[in-house]
Formats: C-alpha cells, sequence, structure tokens
C-alpha cells in the first residue's frame, strides 16, 4: 500500500492497530505518559499550535488558476515538492511506521479516504480519534484519496528545499498528498485534512465547507456555531440538553439534505478545564483520548488543567462517541440558527444581537474576532484579527467563494436566524474587562434557541446597526 509513495518493499509498519496497541507503542517509545483517568499525554515539542507562514499549496496545472494565493495559501514548485517527497520517504523508510486507513466526512456519499503514514505512535493514535473510523473488517485496501505523511523528526534544508524553515505542510491536490514535516504538533494533519476539503466540496459537491461546530435539539433543530480556536465553538456545542454533530468542520449540502461532520472526534482547549463548567469535555479524557503539552500536579499522575508552563493551547482529542449525547451518524438537518463567536478583544461587542441578511454577510466575511493566546506561535495574548468566513487560514478558494455559497442558503432557507455572540470581553477591552462569563453565555444560547427572544424588545445598536435584546432570560440587564 506504500509502493505508490516511494517505499521500499519490506519497511517496518504497523497497519491500523487499536487504541490500545497504540498507546502501548507510545509508551514503550517513549512519546508519553498516561494520566491518572487512563488518558496518554503527550508533548508536541518545540511547536505548540500551527505555523500559518509555513503552509504551502503545490502550484500547477490544476491549482494555478483556481487556489487563493498570497499570505495565506503560499506556492510551491512542484519538483522541490517531489524532491522533498523522496527525502522524506527514504528519512519514514529507516523507521519504524505506523499507517492509518480512515475517512474524512460522515456523509457516506461525501467521505475522502485518507492514508495516513505517521513516524509517531501517538500521532497515529490522534488519527484514529480525529478521522472516521471504519468499519471493523472493513476492507481499506483501496486508493487513498488522501495520504498524509508526517515525519516530525524530518527536518526540510530551506535553501535546497523551498521552504521557508526546517518545518511545512505542503498539500499537493494533483499527487493528492500533504507532507507535514519538523513540527510535533498533531493539529497539523487535522487542519490539512480540512483544507482539502475546502477545496474538493464547493468543486466537486456544491457543498459548503464550514469552521463551525453544530449540535441538535429534540426536535431536529440544527445549530452551527462559526469560530476560530478559542472562541467557544467546543465549549459551547457540547450541551447536554442537544445532540452534539461536531466541533470544528462541517459541510453543508445542497437543498434541503443538511449538514454532516467532517471528522470522527473533538480537538478541544483545556487550558483552566473544570468538570464544574464543562462536564462532557472533563469525562471525555480517559483513555483512548489524548492530553497535549499539559503538566501534571507534583506527586501524582493528575493533569493540571490551569498550568500554563508549556503553552496557553493545551489540548485534548478524543473520539465523538465518548461525548454521551453524540450524534451517530454524525448527520442533521438543514440549520434553523447560526451562531457567529467573536472573541472581541475590545469589549465593545453586544454579547448578543440578532443580523439581518446585510449584516451576516458582512460578519461572515469580515470575521472579527482575537487570535487568542497559543493557538499559533508567538500568541501570548489575545490579538484583533479579520478573519474571513471565521476561519480564513483555512481557505484554499477566495472567501467570496464561500460567502456566495452561504448567501444562498440563507435565500433558500428564509426562517434560518443569525445571531453575533461575543465570547470575549465586557466592560472594557483586554487587561481592563473581563473574559465574558460562559454561564451567560450560555444563558443567551438557550434563549435564543428555544425562541424566547422572538418576542422579548430590540434596540438599534447606534455603532454596529444589529438588533441588541433588551432582555435575556438569565442574564443580568447592565451585561447586554
Amino acid at each position: 500500500r506504500l509502493a505508490s509513495l516511494g517505499f521500499a518493499p519490506g519497511v517496518s509498519a504497523h497497519l491500523n492497530l487499536p487504541p490500545a496497541a497504540l498507546v502501548e507503542h507510545a509508551l514503550r517509545r517513549g512519546e508519553g505518559t498516561l494520566t491518572d483517568t487512563g488518558a496518554l499525554m503527550c508533548d508536541t515539542g518545540a511547536f505548540t499550535g500551527r505555523s500559518p507562514k509555513d503552509r504551502f499549496i503545490v502550484r500547477d496545472a490544476q491549482t494555478a488558476d483556481s487556489v487563493w494565493w498570497g499570505d495565506i495559501n503560499i506556492p510551491f514548485e512542484a519538483a522541490q515538492f517531489d524532491q522533498l517527497q523522496a527525502k522524506m520517504v527514504a528519512y519514514l523508510g529507516q523507521r519504524e511506521l505506523f499507517v492509518r486507513e480512515a475517512y474524512a466526512g460522515a456523509h457516506p456519499a461525501y467521505q475522502l479516504k485518507l492514508r495516513v503514514v505517521t513516524e509517531l505512535a501517538w500521532h497515529n493514535l490522534f488519527c484514529h480519534t480525529m478521522f472516521l473510523r471504519p468499519e471493523p473488517g472493513a476492507d481499506t485496501t483501496w486508493p487513498a484519496d488522501f495520504t498524509i505523511l508526517c515525519a516530525p523528526g524530518f527536518q526540510a534544508d530551506p535553501a535546497v528545499d523551498g521552504t521557508r524553515q526546517a518545518n511545512f505542510a505542503i498539500l499537493n491536490f494533483t499527487k493528492k498528498i500533504l507532507l507535514i514535516g519538523g513540527t510535533g504538533y498533531a493539529g497539523e494533519m487535522k487542519k490539512g485534512i480540512f483544507g482539502v476539503l475546502n477545496y474538493l466540496l464547493p468543486h466537486q459537491h456544491q457543498t459548503l465547507p464550514m469552521h463551525c461546530s453544530a449540535n441538535v435539539g429534540p426536535a431536529g433543530d440544527t445549530a452551527i456555531f462559526f469560530g476560530l480556536s478559542g472562541t467557544g465553538k467546543t465549549t459551547l456545542s457540547a450541551d447536554p440538553t442537544r445532540g452534539l454533530i461536531g466541533d470544528d468542520e462541517h459541510g453543508w449540502l445542497p437543498g434541503a439534505q443538511g449538514i454532516f461532520n467532517f471528522e470522527g472526534g473533538c480537538y478541544a482547549k483545556v487550558i483552566d478545564l473544570a468538570r464544574e463548567q464543562e462536564p462532557e469535555i472533563w469525562d471525555a479524557i480517559r483513555f483512548g483520548a489524548l492530553v497535549e503539552n499539559t503538566r501534571f500536579v507534583p506527586g501524582t499522575r493528575t493533569v493540571d488543567y490551569t498550568n500554563k508552563s508549556v503553552t496557553e493551547n493545551t489540548r485534548t482529542a478524543y473520539p465523538l462517541p465518548y461525548i454521551p449525547n453524540a450524534v451517530t451518524p454524525a448527520v442533521a438537518g438543514v440549520p434553523q440558527h447560526i451562531f457567529f463567536l467573536t472573541a472581541d478583544a475590545f469589549g465593545v461587542l453586544p454579547p448578543i444581537s440578532r443580523l439581518d441578511k446585510s449584516h451576516a454577510m458582512y460578519h461572515f466575511l469580515s470575521g472579527y474576532t482575537a487570535k487568542v493566546a497559543g493557538t499559533e506561535m508567538g500568541i501570548t495574548e489575545p490579538q484583533t484579527t479579520f478573519s474571513a468566513c471565521f476561519g480564513q487560514v483555512f481557505l484554499p478558494l477566495h472567501p467570496t467563494s464561500y460567502a456566495h455559497m452561504l448567501g444562498q442558503k440563507m435565500e433558500e432557507h428564509p426562517t434560518l436566524t443569525v445571531w453575533l455572540i461575543n465570547t470575549g470581553w465586557s466592560g472594557g477591552a483586554y487587561g481592563v474587562g473581563r473574559r465574558m462569563p460562559l454561564r451567560y453565555t450560555r444563558a443567551m444560547l438557550t434563549a435564543a434557541l428555544d425562541g424566547q427572544l422572538h418576542a422579548v424588545a430590540y434596540h438599534r445598536h447606534p455603532v454596529f446597526g444589529v438588533d441588541v435584546p433588551a432582555t435575556v432570560p438569565g442574564v443580568p440587564s447592565a451585561l447586554l
């Protein structure tokens, strides 16, 4: 199965190992340690977040006129990709490898078949967790729709290989390969495939790929939550009263077909995690799950989630079924509510506001938020940013391609309600005000989802022109 990638016969590779075997290998190889809940704790090394400036796409006949080239999608030469792939294969061919075959896309008609080759056992467990798992005994000898080669120990030579520095993540849509080297941050694999789907789905299936979480109520009412990392997508979609579709990546199909999750797991920030506030995530961190860049309470195997000594971007990865109310298969109907989540670092946006179509299109295209500490290398405190479609760094196409599709969806489904939620600061900017209390944000979402905000009075915001509710059950009027 690896011969087409350039591997010689007889390479040492473990194929589709179950989680218990991968944990054993990771412990044997010194890749991590077990916590007192049974989760595997690993470090990602020098890179504790994505490195967007080292993300490339091969520019060739297929991509030259379709990709949105620039600082987000940096072009890479095909010949240099081939050279780098050969060097990576030579490096990996001398090592014990772990191969994983999986899917991206919960809807059977839109699945992307994946083959992942990793240098580290825990990276393979991450892929088992985050991608969709074939049924036991399923034939996975198929040609992959996309292949990932991930080698944290391999470093590029920028002068020879054409990279910016020793680490890299390079997509080749013609060869259907993603090369990742020089970084141990597992999220590069997950987000790399998200980038692939962001390119393929609009072209091939008229499907809108979305950087969002999603859940569904008992009555079948679907809600989606757009937002960058750290704005609350995972936390707010993990609602015990609603079924969880997924926490980060979804596709919205044409017509009345609804939405589907791309992934088989959740990848949540755990800084300051407390069971009292997020019991579903807390209880999911058990055997088969991972925690990244965390530290123990001294003298114990209990994770100290307040410890930021490695990074603020401490994370957990766990299979979606570890959430008790997860929906299987992870598909749902047409959304009835859209929530734009923004961590407003200036503290000027209202906590909740209702948007008409023009405001919705504006906020979707502008994607105002703040990059929060740790999600990218070098981010230590919130930085104001405008990230188109609440996920600009993952968009191979021009943002207007996705915005146009969202506008069509809103026209097709006129009962859809769009809300802007400020999960950032209130009472002043970062350093002056304080972060919006989670219990109040949850109360606002509940009121919106339950229809309690249909009958309340609204006032027009004098600056932004959005409609702000005068009252929300369970939320102090002064905060509103």
